[in-house]
């Protein structure tokens, strides 16, 4: 059985999957239009789709399919079922900590929100809030969840849950940054320059 730690680290993530299927239903209706993209990718968005896909899917389901065949968690050399108070504690204030940064950024893109990159399918450039302190709040605060979700269960399926998102992000992002540069010009060149790609470092040396 998974400590009480790891479970709340588990609804940490169910919940914060409602949201975000929830809000891409707000900015569905505020847009007019998809703003689910992520089946028209290609290259390598493809392969960033599989990556957000595969992480969250380990991430949950991981620790439940290692709860039901006890023979999968007894070969993983990382699996404690969340016992310890420290690590546990820890990952459950991330996870915490990150759905509502991921949230929060996620809602403050209004009708400009995308899940995924596509031609012509840019919003208007976002550049308040959580945007002042990082280009991509969202995957920081996504990042952070599924990292906590990995302190609080311990295991192979959830260690490589945020390893395997970063990957996805850092591929979906320079598609992004391609997108935006082309469709707004100027203006996104200026709020890439001012603001970190991801948090805590200069614009310039995000923009690589």
């Amino acid at each position: 059985m998974l400590a009480s730690f790891g479970w709340a680290a588990l609804v940490l993530l169910f919940g914060y999957l409602a949201l975000f299927f929830w809000g891409n239903a707000i900015a569905t209706r505020a847009a007019g239009r998809p703003v689910w993209l992520l089946g028209r990718a290609t290259g390598r968005d493809r392969w960033a789709a599989v990556g957000f896909r595969a992480a969250f899917v380990l991430a949950f389901f991981g620790p439940l399919f290692w709860l039901a065949w006890p023979l999968l968690h007894k070969a993983d050399p990382l699996w404690t079922e969340g016992s310890f108070a420290v690590p546990g504690l820890t990952g459950v204030l991330f996870a915490g900590s990150g759905a509502m940064v991921a949230f929060a950024a996620q809602m403050s893109m209004g009708a400009s929100w995308r899940v995924g990159v596509a031609a012509g399918a840019t919003g208007e450039l976002i550049s308040g809030g959580l945007y002042r302190f990082s280009r991509n709040p969202t995957f920081v605060g996504q990042a952070l969840l599924l990292l906590g979700v990995a302190l609080a269960i311990p295991s192979v399926p959830t260690a490589l849950a945020p390893l395997i998102f970063l990957w996805s992000a850092h591929l979906q992002v320079r598609s992004e940054e391609a997108a935006l540069r082309q469709a707004l010009g100027d203006a996104y060149d200026r709020y890439a320059a001012a603001v970190p790609r991801w948090i805590g470092a200069g614009g310039k040396r995000g923009t690589a």
